[in-house]
C-alpha cells in the first residue's frame, strides 16, 4: 500500500466517523425536543405553596450586629489614615 492510499482509507474511516456521529447527536437533540414537548403538554399545573407563619429561629441579637457593625467602620477608619 502507497501513501495515497492510507490517506484515503484515512479520509474515508474520517468522514463516516463523522456522519456517523452527526446523526447521532441529530437524533439526539430531536428526541429532547420531541420528549419537552411532550412533557409539557401533559404537565399538571402546580399551584402556589401557601404560606405560613414563619417561627422566628434563634439568631444573633441585633445588639450584638450593632457592635459588629461599628467595629468594623471604626477599623475601615482606622485604615484609611
Amino acid at each position: 500500500m502507497d501513501i495515497g492510499q492510507l490517506l484515503a482509507t484515512a479520509a474515508n474511516l474520517m468522514v463516516t466517523g463523522m456522519v456517523g456521529v452527526f446523526v447521532f447527536l441529530s437524533l439526539l437533540i430531536s428526541a429532547i425536543i420531541i420528549m419537552s414537548k411532550l412533557a409539557s403538554r401533559f404537565e399538571q399545573p402546580v399551584a402556589a405553596p401557601t404560606r405560613t407563619p414563619s417561627i422566628k429561629a434563634p439568631g444573633v441579637p441585633s445588639a450584638h450586629i450593632a457592635a459588629i457593625s461599628a467595629a468594623i467602620a471604626q477599623y475601615k477608619n482606622k485604615q484609611k489614615l
